[in-house]
């Protein structure tokens, strides 16, 4: 009864408003200047008379799709997931209102540039249409779409910087009253799945002269569609759009193409601020002052079993940013990049870059900023940018933990420009790549040098899968299309490079009266033999990663008992799970794609087919973040190689490209799944980019709303 009673609260809280006669007639024209092309994979390929007319189609078609996960990620966005989910989700709401104020977003709206305005209106509009012309759908929150609402979701990464702030902190410190208290506690736990792959082939190094380039972001599956836009004003992109956005976030167009992978850089700072109390006003310090606390009011909105309410909370903030948590007695802020209009301008003008020298304009507005950048051209430039939001600061300070706050030497002083970053322009190497790892292995030998820049640009390291990359890459001047995609999906496994002897070794020498000598001597011998080589077939791949799973990644400090006793708990793993240790991988690790949910049930009694690529963490380039499920044994992919596109540039261009499943959500549709089994195989198809090539292809024709 009270789940029936949340669901009649939901669907009357989004009972849409009436569309006017004007908003119609408006709806209608629009649809007239736009034709869908649906081709044989479902892939819409819009053609718009202007780019306003694309934008409004493509958000049409995105709708189409799967309009919950366009609802979703702006829910999401603007801090509304509790009018939808109920009280579980509010300090997710309330982590995203202080920093989403619907008035000032609004208000920059109406600032906006003419241009970037009518985008966003036709954005709206494609969205109000696709909801006026289908009635029996029922948003879960966003009854109507405005134009403002775009900027609340600039950029196109799956985890934005506004993620980082822990949403159990923020609750400790908003829940339990400003009071100092001792102790800032943990983390929030499960990371945002992490390891896209972008790789630039110089034509010095390729058979046909042409730069080549590999589009692989590893997001949570179904995040992204596969889209063409184009209109007869430049706008011609194809690739990956993340829900909901009118900007093809990674992808290409005829001249030009572009990857975005993770970056390490340190772009976001948190400020230890020394607060007092005075009265009934908090004050905090900075230099020789001390400054009134900023105090507002935010209202997140929640549903209930028996309708709407509301939870009020008091927040903080000083100059530096919002108040996010407590350390000790010190209260805690965070900065980070907020120009939501810069952003979106970014977004959407690379992908109109046709060559390197108007990309390179498009990264001076420095909003992208937590990604690195894989570029290639029909020109035959290649670069890297790394990052793209690097705040100017005193290198004196360790600015990966919270700094003084009181002190106005730990302020930031502009941005580093592009010149001032780790970059690459066409190296000697004649390729370059990142996969989420350092930049200084970007090109071999031709990379940027740490010495040359601030500590802060990178924080991370090297990766198994980096020195993977590095090994299909180096020393070859025969890349295809085809030779850029094996290596692509080369099965090596980098990580077990060196543990794997170590196992071997430490069996060689354990006694013979040892208790696992006998148990495990024919899963060594497996393994001795193994090239290290994943594929559905192989058992060594299954005795492998469960033994990586057993150990940890501290191999080096294991000892040689260790070593034995991780994989004895691994085989008696697979005999309990499986029936027998002798299981081959593809037996185990399994895509499946049962509903349109966006968290997917998952069952072993349920269809589904073998992957044989692993998870990143043991180097593997093509990514298959599988795990079990309660009620499972098999382990099921959630994320990981998501879309996987390689890209020929020269007098026209070629391209081929898989997404995970499908691309539609519905599951009545026929691409729900057609794509699944070249996905796990690995078997990319043709794209059809020019409208020739839809010629024999081509599903559906129709105007948005026909």
């Amino acid at each position: 009864m009270k789940a029936l009673m949340l669901c009649a609260a939901a669907l009357a809280a989004s009972a849409p408003p009436r569309a006017t006669a004007q908003d119609v007639a408006r709806w209608e024209q629009a649809a007239k200047s736009v034709t869908i092309i649906r081709d044989d994979w479902g892939i819409p390929h819009v053609y718009g008379r202007t780019d306003v007319d694309a934008v409004f189609g493509l958000m049409y078609a995105q709708a189409e799709d799967d309009f919950n996960r366009v609802e979703t990620n702006y829910i999401d966005a603007m801090g509304r997931l509790a009018e939808a989910e109920g009280e579980s989700r509010i300090y997710q709401d309330l982590r995203m209102k202080l920093f989403i104020n619907p008035d000032s977003i609004k208000a920059q709206y109406a600032a906006s540039p003419r241009w970037l305005k009518r985008l966003m209106n036709a954005w709206a509009d494609g969205l109000n249409f696709y909801l006026y012309k289908h009635p029996e759908v029922k948003p879960r929150v966003i009854t109507r779409f405005e134009p403002w609402m775009a900027l609340t979701f600039s950029e196109g990464s799956i985890g934005g910087d506004i993620e980082r702030v822990s949403v159990r902190e923020l609750q400790a410190f908003y829940e339990n009253g400003p009071a100092p208290a001792a102790g800032s506690g943990e983390g929030d736990t499960g990371p945002e799945p992490t390891g896209s792959n972008g790789i630039a082939i110089a034509p010095a190094n390729t058979i046909n002269h042409h730069a080549l380039l590999l589009i692989n972001p590893h997001t949570s599956f179904f995040f992204r569609a596969e889209v063409h836009v184009v209109s007869n004003q430049g706008l011609d992109a194809y690739g990956a759009v993340t829900w909901g956005q009118f900007f093809v976030y990674q992808g290409f167009n005829d001249h030009a193409g572009w990857m975005h992978t993770s970056s390490g850089v340190d772009a976001i700072d948190e400020y230890l601020e020394s607060v007092v109390k005075k009265g009934d006003r908090y004050y905090y310090r900075y230099g020789a002052e001390d400054r009134p606390v900023t105090v507002s009011t935010v209202t997140v909105p929640y549903v209930t079993a028996t309708g709407m309410a509301r939870k009020t909370f008091t927040v903080y903030r000083t100059h530096h940013g919002p108040v996010v948590r407590r350390v000790g007695e010190q209260w805690v802020t965070i900065r980070l990049m907020q120009e939501p209009v810069k952003a979106l301008i970014q977004s959407y003008t690379r992908t109109k870059a046709r060559d390197y020298q108007a990309f390179r304009r498009s990264m001076e507005l420095h909003t992208n900023s937590s990604n690195n950048t894989i570029f290639a051209d029909a020109a035959g430039d290649i670069a890297y940018f790394h990052a793209n939001f690097i705040p100017r600061r005193d290198t004196t300070f360790d600015w990966t933990r919270p700094v003084d706050g009181s002190t106005p030497a730990t302020e930031w002083h502009g941005v580093l420009s592009v010149d001032e970053t780790p970059h690459l322009l066409n190296p000697a190497s004649g390729w370059l790549y990142n996969s989420n790892n350092w930049p200084w292995s970007a090109a071999g030998p031709a990379s940027p040098k740490r010495e040359d820049y601030p500590r802060y640009v990178e924080t991370g390291g090297e990766s198994a899968r980096g020195r993977h990359a590095i090994r299909v890459l180096q020393d070859r001047k025969d890349f295809t299309l085809d030779a850029l995609l094996g290596a692509a999906f080369d099965p090596y496994l980098t990580w077990f490079e060196k543990p794997i002897p170590a196992l071997v070794a430490a069996w060689d020498q354990a006694a013979a009266d040892h208790p696992l000598k006998a148990k495990l001597a024919e899963p060594i011998a497996l393994l001795r033999a193994w090239d290290l080589r994943w594929s559905a077939t192989s058992i060594p791949t299954s005795l492998a990663v469960f033994w990586g799973e057993a150990l940890g990644v501290g191999v080096e400090r294991a000892t040689p008992d260790q070593l034995l006793q991780a994989l004895s708990e691994a085989v008696d793993k697979l005999n309990a799970d499986f029936g027998m240790w002798k299981t081959p991988w593809g037996d185990i690790n399994r895509f499946q794609r049962l509903t349109g949910d966006i968290v997917q049930p998952f069952s072993d009694s349920g269809p589904s087919i073998p992957v044989p690529f692993t998870s990143s963490r043991w180097g593997s380039l093509a990514a298959f973040g599988a795990r079990a499920y309660p009620g499972t044994k098999r382990w099921y992919g959630t994320s990981g190689n998501s879309f996987v596109a390689v890209v020929e540039f020269g007098d026209s261009v070629r391209a081929r490209a898989v997404t995970a499943g499908g691309e539609s959500g519905h599951p009545d549709s026929p691409h729900f799944n057609d794509e699944a089994g070249r996905y796990a195989a690995g078997n990319l198809r043709e794209v059809y980019f020019y409208r020739a090539q839809l010629i024999g292809h081509t599903e559906r024709e129709y105007h948005p709303g026909s």
